[in-house]
């Protein structure tokens, strides 16, 4: 089926009843139904969920970033381009914690694509000298270890130190039990950590030489016809000097400590329609497809994992999701859902994620 991709903002989406894109209305309707009614038990209130410890306990919880009250449930589903359903308020602006990584991956592919990243599988420390990558525990770490979760990185950035992410249990929404385990040599362990995406982030900042939200503002956002609402805010304390003498902030892959990234969910299904089409946005090639099918083989320690995007490779993530879906995923129950063999991106915020495999179930339901 032909590809549609929506004009710039603030034109509408191209919609279509979900017959005419192949989608049972009633089907699909039970799915909207289902998104709209199981919202996310997370307080509206961000800031005193997160400084009451909703990750963790003081004084490891001092947020560090802005933090705005969420909104309420909504969220779009589109296949091949067109939309097919929405709920909520589809324009409303909120911060998108963990969604931030996918993100970066895509600077990441296109910092590869620009020869700033010669090599992936090289040691971060022979393009970055800052002193993040000169330990024996450190230097031996790679870009692909970074962008995997498997760097085993040690040390404090920001003012956090990786040790408070250190045995993280993703099995409890946002928070759980973390412990003080031994490193392992990078590239043999693999852990979700938020202090060591940060440090992904700072890296690829010195490789483009310009904060990047610039970065992903002129790089995918304006040429996918974004609105300009969205914002990806950085730390307190995460100010560097680059050569140039400029001060600018660093951003983190999240909303952990606060900051990340702030954008609705039409803009998010931009990004997934880009991520659907590995890259390309109508002619243009924007993030490299060989980036896409790197991002999306599972890393040898985690079938779950790719290059900072979810996989359900092993169909344990989602079990009623296709087993080459992919997602970017925050907590508190933000995800956008990518489904290349149905033409499926699908936006869902502030959702109960215990009712996303559900809603997931629902919408492949309705496909003929």
């Amino acid at each position: 089926m032909t590809m549609t991709f929506p004009a710039a903002h603030p034109a509408p989406w191209p919609e279509a009843a979900p017959g005419a894109l192949g989608l049972d209305p009633a089907r699909l309707a039970e799915a909207v139904a289902h998104a709209a009614t199981h919202e996310t038990p997370w307080p509206y209130d961000l800031a005193g969920h997160i400084g009451r410890g909703g990750f963790e306990p003081p004084p490891d919880n001092e947020v560090l970033g802005v933090l705005w009250p969420r909104g309420a449930p909504g969220g779009l589903i589109t296949r091949h381009g067109t939309l097919v359903a929405r709920w909520g308020d589809t324009r409303e602006v909120s911060q998108t914690f963990s969604v931030a990584k996918s993100y970066l991956s895509m600077l990441a592919g296109i910092a590869v694509a620009d020869g700033l990243i010669a090599d992936i599988d090289r040691p971060v420390r022979e393009t970055i000298d800052d002193g993040g990558f000169d330990s024996p525990q450190n230097a031996p770490i790679t870009w692909r270890h970074l962008l995997t979760n498997t760097s085993e990185w040690e040390g404090t950035l920001f003012g956090k130190a990786d040790a408070i992410d250190r045995g993280r249990n993703l099995g409890v929404e946002g928070q759980g039990k973390k412990g003080q385990r031994a490193l392992a040599p990078a590239g043999t362990h693999w852990e979700y950590n938020d202090v060591r995406v940060n440090r992904l982030s700072l890296s690829m900042l010195r490789v483009f030489g310009r904060p990047l939200p610039e970065v992903f503002s002129d790089r995918v956002l304006r040429p996918i016809g974004a609105s300009t609402d969205w914002r990806w805010d950085g730390y307190r304390t995460s100010w560097v000097t680059l050569p140039d003498g400029r001060r600018v902030q660093s951003v983190p892959g999240g909303t952990h400590w606060g900051g990340g990234v702030s954008i609705h969910a039409e803009d998010q299904a931009r990004v997934g329609l880009l991520a659907l089409n590995r890259g390309a946005w109508g002619g243009t090639q924007l993030v490299p497809a060989s980036w896409f099918d790197l991002s999306v083989q599972p890393c040898p320690l985690n079938a779950q994992y790719g290059f900072l995007w979810w996989l359900n490779a092993d169909g344990t993530r989602f079990p009623s999701a296709a087993r080459d879906a992919f997602f970017a995923s925050g907590a508190g129950g933000n995800l956008t859902w990518v489904d290349p063999s149905s033409g499926i991106v699908a936006v869902l915020r502030w959702t109960n994620p215990a009712a996303m495999d559900g809603f997931i179930a629902r919408v492949r339901a309705a496909l003929s």
